[in-house]
């Protein structure tokens, strides 16, 4: 499986290279941006019970937009190989995560299709690729996808989301929004349990004034377990207002009841619950933070039966000059299994400082901090301590444009 991935990966790395070199110019596009770095870095970590280790992790990274309104399409890749050079193998081997978005916008209609697939070696915490110290910006990625709340080491996962996004502008002061997406989480070395999650909602926004919206949304939500005759299902209303207070300066937030059924009322009885979430972004020039809250219940990241999460996220990031920038990301979260009283609460955090080195290179340097603890005994892969990365090292970063 690994190298099937590799070399699907690679095939698509040329595809890009390729397509955008044969971009010709149009007079009613915008500029197709094409970004790729390559990064070496060396990276000391520290477990704890886990002993200490020391890896060396090559990586890559490309993001592309071909520029065009109508027909917008964008694609963000991150991967690379980690390994290691002395103590324990616990985050070795190829890690993966590709992103792939398709638009349509026509006058009062804008329909997206994305698919968002990863392959890695561990839980996802820092950055795109979702591997701590590898050298690629960690101020604009923070917290972890809902299909893997839970931090794991030595534990290669595939996570494949596939969706898609309907807005439709009802009238000057009403937007219909429509999403449906499908996540399937698979372990390959079958140390986690593989779970299929489907959603889709439906809501409209009402605009209130020329900053003020009011949010409204149903949400129906289904999680399966192949290795059990199970499934989970929920139900959930909400609504909430967001506001732009200024041209940087944006808030939102929405609450509302979520009930909870299973395919088995004994084992798991329906119940109800709230879902919430909130956001605090800022955004100008050199600066960037944003700060966000989500209550929500997932399949359980691959060791619960249903789970409902409370999780903090935040992130910073600040270019002091044209050579020197500032990033740090953290969060915060407590997993509870629906049926029993296991919990799980883990916090991860990290810093990073980059240098410009003429006009392509640069050299960083990283710190990661990933902590977790459980009410209960839990599988030897799943993390139950503090664990630390010190990383440094070097990347070459190229951008492209051509005029459409």
């Amino acid at each position: 499986m690994r190298t099937r991935t590799t070399c699907t990966l690679a095939l698509f790395l040329a595809a890009c290279q390729s397509t955008y070199s044969q971009v010709a110019p149009s007079a009613t596009n915008g500029n197709a941006d094409l970004r790729y770095s390559i990064r070496y870095s060396e990276t000391a970590e520290f477990g704890g019970t886990l002993g200490n280790w020391h890896t060396i992790a090559p990586s890559a990274s490309l993001d592309y937009a071909n520029g065009r309104k109508r027909f917008p399409f964008s694609a963000e890749y991150a991967g690379g190989y980690t390994a290691a050079l002395s103590g324990p193998a616990y985050s070795t081997g190829v890690f993966q995560h590709l992103l792939l978005s398709q638009g349509l916008n026509l006058r009062k209609w804008n329909f997206a299709i994305n698919d968002d697939i990863s392959y890695r070696p561990q839980s996802p915490t820092t950055g795109f690729s979702g591997i701590p110290g590898t050298g690629e910006p960690i101020g604009s990625e923070a917290g972890l996808p809902p299909s893997q709340l839970i931090l794991t080491l030595n534990t290669h996962a595939l996570d494949n989301v596939a969706g898609g996004q309907l807005r439709h502008m009802l009238n000057y002061r009403s937007i219909l929004n429509v999403e449906a997406n499908h996540d399937l989480l698979h372990f390959p070395d079958s140390n986690g349990l593989d779970t299929s999650s489907a959603m889709a909602s439906a809501g409209v926004d009402f605009r209130l004034g020329a900053r003020t919206s009011l949010m409204t949304q149903y949400t129906f939500s289904q999680f399966s377990y192949s290795s059990y005759d199970f499934h989970i299902r929920t139900n959930a209303v909400t609504a909430g207002f967001s506001k732009s207070w200024t041209r940087w300066f944006h808030t939102s937030a929405a609450v509302g009841p979520e009930w909870v059924n299973s395919s088995k009322n004994i084992f798991m009885p329906p119940s109800t619950g709230v879902t919430a979430n909130a956001d605090l972004g800022y955004q100008r020039r050199q600066t960037s933070v944003d700060l966000n809250y989500a209550r929500q219940i997932s399949a359980g990241s691959g060791y619960m039966l249903g789970s409902e999460s409370d999780t903090v996220s935040a992130s910073f990031s600040r270019e002091l000059n044209r050579a020197f920038t500032f990033e740090m990301n953290g969060g915060y979260r407590q997993t509870s299994q629906l049926a029993t009283a296991w919990n799980v609460s883990g916090a991860f955090g990290g810093v990073q400082a980059s240098r410009r080195i003429g006009r392509n290179l640069n050299a960083f340097v990283n710190y990661t901090a990933m902590s977790q603890n459980s009410s209960m005994q839990v599988p030897t892969n799943v993390l139950n301590e503090m664990m630390q990365t010190l990383s440094c090292g070097i990347g070459f970063t190229k951008e492209s444009k051509s005029v459409r």
